[in-house]
């Protein structure tokens, strides 16, 4: 019977370190999903808050967070143990602290790319020290609304919502990005760099989120193994219900289905699922998963276009507001009292006592984090300042806070190979097997040039801007005339129309820039007749976008290497 009891013990504090570790790896999943909504100019800044989110709480919170939140049963405040030192349960220590740098991370996406980083890590410092433990203190250490029965399972409301909170508060007082709103109040649309980023950090949170909600069952001995089934079935349930609201929500409003809200729409069924996982029936889930899905959607352009707060990543919307709600909701739709049976809803006869508690324990939340967040963000504001400056925040925060000249260095401008329909084009000149030092350099042997600079048609250049599917046709067309050297170059663009209507995070984009092709060549035998009429009949369609062509006349041509000027510039080059 020992052995059972030790083997049982054994079994549920495994299940907590997994867990555990589920949700640091949702650190990863949070700096994926900012990164790829903002500008790559500040992905090395984005980056480094995740990280310090996680590296600068981790001791706060061992040194007197932990304590505060679970040293004593008292209504209001733990206890200050200094170092944890009356404490030896290091499973449940590791299980807390990854759920406190949870809550702090939150806010890095409301606030990114204009804040000073110092400022950043300061305001981290103290949630974790103190606003997040005193609040979970109240929930889920012995304090008052947990004694009023507030329900709140793996933190709706003591994780996401405290931080869905400060992140607006910090939004708010920090002010918008220089460029968020013209001068009538119109929000403009400033795209993130890289939804495929925003995506991969959506899926390591889903996948994550089976260890947050999962395994706060804190253990998996007894009926602990099928409660946590059911946390992870209605789980994933509300959000594939929340994802799919969103899809049609944004396919009808914004005429088609938007990529970015829609990855919000995920996050969003998943915080407002977490507070009661462990209660509702799968009905319950899927109904918690379609409200979620509208008010992250109406939300989140509610907080953007009429408080004007700029929230670049959703997050006030996806875990301020379905915190809430999803705490809220639990009182309608509890159906499984945790441990046993009984129906606890008022949808399931239960009363409005219950349904009460949450709408109390919400607003004691919200009022305590808004209050104490307020004076954290005003005090750093009107101390060391809060926000970057105008040039930090034009030239982005990686180069002047981290000294970070571009996070994707290896994808400059100037690449030494672009690639355009299968096809590879040399955009530089082989380069030496071996450097030449300058002062070893052989003086270049200039040759002269013909007497003529141009030929008989002068020199022109065709600038043709296309769509990028029929670069091959123009490219064997040109072929076929003797133009063999070109510049091909990825371009966005479009004619006076402007495009088609295309919104944003809900924001119609005033300017619609369409994917091109600019293919540069330069003629001085062949005559421009000859290339205008070709590209003509490899790009005429009869359709909008079929493309334009530009034609300039050109002094000179000078190549570097060897000084030949005028048509002798022209020969032997792959491209000019």
């Amino acid at each position: 019977m020992d052995e059972l009891k030790a083997l049982a013990t054994s079994l549920d504090t495994t299940w907590i370190l997994v867990g555990a570790a589920l949700v640091f790896f949702m650190q990863a999943g949070f700096a994926m999903v900012e990164t790829g909504l903002t500008r790559a100019k500040n992905a090395g800044n984005i980056i480094m808050k995740n990280l310090m989110d996680f590296s600068i709480g981790t001791p706060i919170y061992w040194f007197i967070g932990f304590g505060i939140m679970f040293g004593s049963t008292s209504p209001l405040f733990g206890k200050i143990d200094l170092f944890c030192m009356s404490t030896d349960d290091f499973a449940t220590m590791i299980f807390q602290t990854v759920f406190c740098a949870t809550s702090a991370t939150i806010v890095s996406g409301a606030m990114a790319e204009r804040t000073k980083f110092s400022a950043y890590c300061i305001y981290s410092a103290l949630i974790s020290l103190f606003v997040y433990p005193i609040s979970g203190h109240w929930i889920w250490g012995g304090g008052w609304l947990s004694t009023m029965g507030f329900h709140d399972f793996a933190g709706s409301t003591a994780v996401h919502m405290v931080g869905g909170v400060a992140a607006f508060i910090g939004a708010a007082i920090l002010g918008p990005r220089i460029g968020k709103y013209d001068k009538n109040g119109k929000p403009n649309a400033i795209l993130g760099h890289s939804m495929t980023l925003a995506a991969l950090g959506v899926f390591i949170l889903w996948f994550c989120w089976f260890g947050f909600n999962g395994c706060s069952t804190l253990g998996m001995s007894g009926d602990l193994a099928t409660s946590a089934a059911r946390i992870f079935y209605t789980t994933n349930l509300a959000a594939a219900v929340a994802t799919v609201t969103v899809m049609i929500i944004t396919w009808v409003r914004y005429k088609k289905p938007d990529v970015s809200m829609t990855l919000n729409g995920s996050l969003a069924g998943l915080v407002a699922i977490t507070a009661g996982c462990d209660t509702v029936t799968p009905a319950g889930a899927a109904i918690i998963g379609i409200i979620a899905g509208f008010a992250v959607v109406f939300g989140i352009e509610f907080v953007d276009k009429v408080l004007k707060v700029d929230d670049p990543v959703g997050a006030v919307g996806v875990h301020g507001i379905c915190g809430a709600l999803g705490t809220i909701l639990t009182g309608l739709f509890a159906y499984y009292d945790f441990g046993g049976g009984e129906k606890l809803g008022v949808l399931y006869g239960g009363g409005f006592h219950f349904f009460g508690v949450q709408v109390l324990g919400v607003a004691s939340v919200i009022a305590w984090v808004a209050v104490t967040m307020t004076i954290i963000f005003t005090v750093l504001k009107k101390t060391i300042g809060l926000r970057a400056s105008v040039a930090e925040e034009v030239d982005g925060l990686d180069i002047h806070e981290h000294g970070l000249a571009s996070a994707y260095a290896d994808f400059a401008l100037v690449s030494s190979i672009n690639n355009f329909g299968g096809a590879q084009y040399t955009a530089l000149e082989p380069m030496p097997e071996k450097p030449v030092a300058v002062d070893d350099a052989v003086p270049v042997q200039v040759k002269t040039p013909t007497e003529t600079i141009a030929s008989d048609t002068g020199i022109t250049k065709i600038t043709i801007v296309a769509k990028q599917s029929k670069f091959d046709d123009l490219k064997e067309a040109l072929n076929e005339i003797g133009v063999t050297g070109m510049t091909v170059t990825n371009v966005l663009g479009c004619g006076v129309q402007k495009g088609k209507a295309e919104y944003y995070r809900g924001v119609q984009m005033d300017l619609n820039l369409l994917p091109k092709i600019q293919v540069d060549v330069v003629v001085s035998k062949v005559s421009p007749d000859a290339v205008i009429k070709a590209a003509k009949k490899a790009l005429y369609t009869g359709h909008i976008g079929d493309g334009k062509i530009f034609v300039y006349n050109v002094a000179n041509v000078v190549k570097v290497r060897t000084g030949e000027e005028g048509y002798d510039a022209l020969q032997g080059e792959d491209f000019f």
